[in-house]
């Protein structure tokens, strides 16, 4: 845990993850919960939530020895492996059969985020950049979810080009705030001041926004794409 660092922001990121893992468990619960790719997500996400806040808790993260840094070797690798083995083998059985009103709500997590990273600037735990005073427009595709939920399914009719715009966007908006946080990270900044790099997603309940929180995002996205792009039932 961070020491000195107001309870409130560490209460509102769980939350948050909590949110956007309950999210993800709608849409399975909805569609394609009695299937074996759900029941194996339940089980791996939940032991992945418990694993990673172990690791960081324990200090594992804060060791900088060795590259690639183990955030990502042991944090965010994995989880993209797993979506990556869910798009190969589960696209007919799981992915293609999630809703696609979920996917899109699912994106409104990012809000607290932003507004969890902005809070965690000002306590020199991640850079300015990291935030919406910075480089981080990610808020607007949390902001425009909200939009683009009540306009894109209204009177019965899905907008897919819409839809199709807005998860682009969300992507390119993803990829920048991502980019920018692990340039950001003290393996690749050494020497420079705390509050400069990216400290704050090496900690609980931090560890969770590049193992948990952006990688759901993420397949939410894709997810997305895939149904739309496939004309394929939503």
């Amino acid at each position: 845990m961070i020491e000195n660092l107001p309870g409130y922001v560490s209460i509102t990121f769980i939350l948050t993850a909590f949110l956007a893992v309950g999210f993800l468990f709608r849409a399975v619960k909805t569609t394609v919960f009695e299937t074996t790719p759900a029941r194996i997500l339940i089980f791996i996400l939940s032991f992945w939530i418990f694993f990673q806040a172990v690791l960081a808790l324990n200090g594992f993260y804060l060791v900088e020895a060795g590259f690639p840094p183990r955030l990502f070797l042991f944090g965010a690798f994995p989880a993209l492996l797993l979506i990556v083995l869910y798009f190969v083998f589960f696209r007919r059985t799981f992915v293609e059969r999630l809703p696609l009103r979920t996917l899109t709500l699912l994106s409104v997590v990012r809000i607290p985020v932003e507004l969890v990273l902005f809070w965690l600037y000002r306590n020199q735990l991640v850079p300015q950049s990291m935030t919406f005073e910075g480089r981080n427009f990610d808020i607007v595709s949390g902001l425009a979810a909200i939009v683009v939920y009540f306009v894109a399914f209204r009177g019965g009719r899905v907008n897919r080009p819409l839809l199709i715009g807005w998860n682009l966007l969300g992507l390119v908006l993803l990829f920048n705030i991502v980019a920018t946080a692990i340039l950001a990270l003290p393996a690749f900044n050494p020497g420079q001041p705390p509050e400069t790099v990216n400290r704050a997603v090496l900690y609980f309940p931090f560890v969770w926004l590049p193992t948990i929180v952006v990688p759901i995002v993420l397949f939410s996205h894709l997810a997305s794409l895939w149904k739309l792009f496939g004309k394929r039932e939503i």
